[in-house]
Formats: C-alpha cells, structure tokens, sequence
C-alpha cells in the first residue's frame, strides 16, 4: 500500500514543479487554486482519508492498479461497483 504514498508524494512535486512555470499574471490565479490543492494533499484531514482509504482497500484486496483520485471519489461518492 505503500504506492498510495508514493503516487500523492509524486503527485505534490509534480504541482510543485508546474506551479514554477506558472509566472505570467494571468496564471497566477492557476496557482494559487493549485497551492490549496497542495495544502489540501498535505492536511491531516486528507491523510486521515487515506488512511482509511487504504485500510478499506486491503480489506477489500482491491490495493492493486488503483488511480488514488478515482478511487477517493469513488469512496465519496458511492460509485456503483463492478
């Protein structure tokens, strides 16, 4: 489950690196939705989804080939299951 970790790790340095791009001003307002995203990846809260998130799939051993995002939405939203 560890890949859970690694694919919102990468995903902050990935925002991280395109928020370093975003320079003209009529960017900026980009950025700035892109940093609360950042901090939103950083919270407690959200790590506390994950937690649960991971939990949730190791009991359900659905923990391979899951795209994080799909997957959190799904939990939310109560996506019809396959």
């Amino acid at each position: 489950l560890c890949f859970l970790n690694l694919d919102t790790d990468r995903a902050l340095v990935l925002l991280e690196e395109y928020c370093k791009k975003l320079q003209k001003p009529e960017e900026q307002q980009l950025k700035k939705a892109i940093r609360k995203v950042m901090g939103i990846f950083k919270s407690s809260l959200f790590q506390a989804l994950l937690d649960g998130f991971k939990k949730k799939a190791t009991r359900h051993g659905t923990t391979s080939h899951i795209s994080l995002p799909a997957a959190l939405a799904c939990d939310v939203l109560g996506c019809p299951k396959d």
